[in-house]
């Protein structure tokens, strides 16, 4: 269960590309072990979000708090700092396709740790058979499944150790068996790294399976409408939005 304390708070943010704004007043908080959703319809601005959130973007206003430090007013050696205690896992993958998955996983804890090479591939090989992938060390991208590669872009994003992982996206393009797979797969990182999560994503079935907490962004207000969780949210938050997203075609919901 996630503990109710704050984790990363965002605080009067808004979010521009030059002079086109894409969010604004944005304030919410994510506790600590939360598994915490980004959601909202196509282009509001989800994935851009996330970006602000992980060091790729600046804020056109607001804060970005870790720790209930700011990321972005702090120097660039501190922040370099905070952002190594992050993880993250792009709607892609990201994998270096000339690179074998260990090659891939190894990379962070060759930059980033002085571990011997023996060191770094023990890790490795705990990491790829903590999400199922034992055996694949010497495999190319290009050799195995999607579900597989995206199995393979998280083994690399928890390859330090991280207190925070970044999602972005992670059953895009996957079939329905293999979509649960990989949540079921955050849900036992969850439970065995006690990290707290953040995921962009609109697939209800994923939102409902895995979620603790979420906040909902509207493209056409340029804000968010709603925070909580998804399945509070669905009996009880009255904003036809939120509604409608909740309910597309009246879709079950898995659970656990």
């Amino acid at each position: 269960m996630a503990n109710a304390s704050p984790h990363i708070e965002i605080r009067n943010l808004t979010m521009k590309y030059g002079h086109k704004l894409i969010q604004e007043n944005l304030n919410f908080c994510i506790n600590r072990q939360d598994i915490f959703i980004l959601m909202g319809g196509s282009g509001c601005g989800k994935s851009t979000l996330l970006k602000h959130m992980i060091g790729l973007y600046k804020p056109a206003a607001g804060k970005v708090l870790v720790n209930e430090e700011s990321l972005w007013e702090a120097t660039p050696s501190r922040r370099r700092e905070m952002l190594q205690g992050f993880g993250v896992s792009y709607q892609a993958g990201a994998l270096v396709s000339s690179l074998t998955l260990a090659e891939n996983v190894g990379m962070p804890l060759e930059l980033y740790t002085d571990r011997t090479p023996a060191e770094v591939r023990e890790l490795v090989e705990l990491k790829l058979a903590m999400v199922g992938l034992s055996g694949f060390e010497d495999y190319y991208p290009s050799e195995i499944s999607g579900g597989m590669l995206k199995r393979a872009a998280l083994a690399r994003a928890i390859a330090l150790d991280p207190d925070i992982l970044f999602f972005d996206e992670p059953s895009a393009g996957l079939d329905p068996v293999s979509a649960r797979l990989l949540d079921d797969l955050i849900l036992e990182l969850s439970a065995s790294l006690k990290s707290t999560i953040v995921i962009v994503t609109h697939e209800l079935a994923s939102i409902f399976a895995i979620a603790t907490n979420a906040v909902f962004l509207d493209a056409e207000t340029k804000t968010m409408l709603a925070c909580g969780h998804p399945k509070d949210l669905l009996d009880h938050c009255d904003n036809p939005k939120v509604q409608r997203f909740l309910r597309r075609g009246e879709e079950p919901a898995r659970t656990n």
